[in-house]
């Protein structure tokens, strides 16, 4: 749950810039929003979240 919440905050953070910063104009980002709230709903969105999963674990297990 952690993951998920920070993973959101960090793309609606990244979202907020680009429109402000005139990168990205209003329409296309409710599209893009809108898109990913509908792809949750289909049966993607388990083999999404398990790849997404396993990029984290991926990264998490990376020692510096």
């Amino acid at each position: 749950m952690v993951l998920s919440l920070s993973v959101v905050l960090l793309l609606g953070i990244v979202l907020v810039v680009l429109v402000r910063g005139g990168s990205l104009k209003a329409g296309p980002a409710v599209v893009a929003a809108l898109f990913g709230f509908f792809l949750a709903s289909t049966g993607m969105a388990d083999d999404i979240q398990r790849f997404l999963d396993s990029i984290a674990q991926t990264i998490n297990s990376i020692k510096f």
